[in-house]
């Protein structure tokens, strides 16, 4: 895990720091954006070994998010994992019947960075 990279893709600055530090602890990389826009800008110049997107982004959703890093062959090998507020359990069956490779519902407990390491693996 210490050469992994990791984009997280989350509006609320709150988000931000409760995943970025999560991660950090455990010696990943992250580079995080507020916005679809800037994932796509960053996804675009750098290599992730995931990102993790908020589904409820202003704007471009996560959802939209996903299928534009999927149908780009630049970034389509990038597995993409779904945070979302708004949880349910139709809602966790359609995120990965999308595409994403994980589904965590905020907020995120201890268990996530375990979890999208399993995941991830």
């Amino acid at each position: 895990m210490g050469d992994w990279k990791i984009l997280v893709v989350e509006d609320d600055p709150d988000g931000q720091e409760v995943v970025g530090r999560m991660l950090r602890h455990s010696r990943i990389d992250v580079d995080v954006v507020g916005t679809a826009e800037e994932a796509l800008h960053s996804l675009s110049g750098e290599s992730y070994t995931a990102a993790i997107l908020d589904l409820a982004l202003p704007g471009m959703d996560g959802w939209t998010l996903l299928g534009r890093i999927q149908k780009n062959p630049s970034t389509a090998h990038v597995p993409c994992v779904a945070i979302t507020a708004y949880h349910s359990a139709d809602l966790a069956v359609k995120a990965i019947q999308a595409g994403f490779v994980a589904y965590f519902p905020k907020p995120l407990d201890t268990s996530f960075v375990r979890e999208l390491q399993r995941v991830l693996r």
